[in-house]
């Protein structure tokens, strides 16, 4: 159960994040769609888990790397957005959230 600090910090990392994907660092998704859909945060502030939706989502697999090998890049400029909400930078790490392609796949056997 995460706490109402928790929930202002992930709430203000998934706006901070998602405009930085789209402004500041759109080679990183190289023309996919990213939604960050989801921010957990530990108790102790110290790791965010930032779970994203890619579309389409054959692409998921290159944009993932790409977001990996940028890992560092977009933590620090995510750092100066929140650097005075936080004491302590989180670490982050990015997962696929694939609930959408999930939605499609049931809707389309519901149609049949």
């Amino acid at each position: 159960m995460e706490t109402t600090r928790q929930q202002k910090i992930a709430k203000q990392i998934q706006k901070d994040m998602a405009e930085i994907l789209q402004k500041e660092a759109p080679e990183v998704v190289r023309g996919s769609l990213v939604t960050v859909t989801a921010v957990r945060v530990s108790p102790d502030f110290a790791y965010a888990k930032i779970y994203v939706s890619v579309f389409p989502f054959d692409h998921c697999d290159a944009v993932m790397a790409s977001l990996d090998k940028h890992m560092r890049q977009l933590r620090g400029l995510l750092g100066n957005r929140i650097r005075n909400q936080v004491k302590n930078i989180p670490e982050i790490q990015f997962f696929l959230d694939d609930s959408l392609e999930y939605i499609e796949q049931i809707d389309n056997a519901l149609k049949k």
